[in-house]
C-alpha cells in the first residue's frame, strides 16, 4: 500500500474495494481509536439524500494489527474523492488571496454541507483547510475527517489540531459544549483566510459577525447565513452565475 495522505492523527492509503479505489484510513496511535470510531459514527448519520454528496461514504469499519507489537488500530474505509483537492491546496496555489468570487461559491457549498450535517444532529468541529475538499471543475465539495465531531447534544469537540488552534472559538479550547455556531465560526475564519488580503469589506463584516466570542452572539442556522451569503453577494456581484476555476500547476 502506498500512503496518499499522512494527517494529524492517521495515515491514509490507497487500496481497492468492490467499488473500486477506496482509502484505508488508520489509526497512528491506538489512543486514537475512539476518534475514528467517531467518524464512523457519524458518517452511517442518515444524511438527506440530496446533500449525501458533501459527505464521504463510509464503506467499512475494522482493525488492524501492528505487526511489531500487535496493538489493534482502528481503521475506516472511506470513498475516493476523485478529482478533488483541498482548500490548503488552493490556498498555497494562491498565496496573495483568492478572489472573492471564487471564494463565494465554495463559502455557499460549505454552508449547505454544515447546514445538512447541522440537520442529522452532527457537528463537524473542525472544518479547517485540510478537511474541505473542492471540486475544481465540477464546484464540487465534500467535508472530510469526522474524528472531530460531536454526535450527540450538549457534547463537545473531542480533540483540536493543534497547529489550527488559534483557528478554534472559545468553546473548543475551554472544553464547552459545541453548537452548530461552533463550525459557523471556523467556516467564516477559514473563508476569511481563503481570501486573505483580498476580502471585501463587507464579506469581512459578514464573517466577523459569525465570529464572536460567545456562541449565543453567533449565527445558529447555516441555511439562513446561506440566504443572507447570497443576498450580500446578489448586492455585491450582482446574479449568480457559474465562473469556471482552476489550480494552476
Amino acid at each position: 500500500m502506498t500512503t496518499v495522505v499522512s494527517g494529524d492523527l492517521a495515515d491514509l492509503y490507497g487500496v481497492r474495494s468492490a467499488d473500486g479505489l477506496a482509502l484505508l484510513k488508520v489509526a497512528r496511535d491506538p489512543a486514537d481509536n475512539d476518534l475514528l470510531a467517531t467518524e464512523a459514527e457519524a458518517l452511517r448519520r442518515p444524511i438527506d439524500g440530496q446533500y449525501r454528496a458533501y459527505f464521504p461514504r463510509l464503506v467499512e469499519t475494522l482493525r488492524v494489527e501492528d505487526p511489531d507489537t500487535g496493538e489493534q488500530r482502528a481503521a475506516n474505509v472511506l470513498e475516493f474523492c476523485d478529482g478533488f483537492v483541498s482548500l490548503a491546496d488552493v490556498a498555497r496555489a494562491y498565496p496573495d488571496g483568492l478572489d472573492p468570487r471564487d471564494a463565494a461559491w465554495m463559502w455557499r457549498r460549505l454552508l449547505v454541507g454544515l447546514g445538512a450535517a447541522h440537520q442529522a444532529g452532527l457537528v463537524h468541529g473542525a472544518v479547517l483547510p485540510e478537511h474541505v475538499l473542492i471540486h475544481p471543475g465540477e464546484h464540487g465539495l465534500v467535508l472530510v475527517d469526522w474524528c472531530y465531531a460531536v454526535t450527540q447534544p450538549g457534547g463537545y469537540v473531542p480533540a483540536l489540531v493543534a497547529r489550527y488552534r488559534d483557528a478554534y472559538p472559545p468553546e473548543v479550547t475551554d472544553r464547552k459544549p459545541a453548537t452548530p455556531a461552533t463550525d459557523l465560526y471556523l467556516a467564516s475564519g477559514l473563508m476569511l483566510r481563503l481570501m486573505g488580503g483580498r476580502v471585501h469589506p463587507a464579506l469581512r463584516r459578514f464573517a466577523t459577525g459569525c465570529r464572536l466570542s460567545a456562541p449565543r452572539m453567533r449565527p445558529q442556522d447555516a441555511w439562513r447565513l446561506l440566504a443572507e451569503l447570497d443576498e450580500l453577494l446578489h448586492t455585491l456581484y450582482g446574479p449568480r452565475r457559474f465562473r469556471p476555476f482552476s489550480i494552476p500547476a
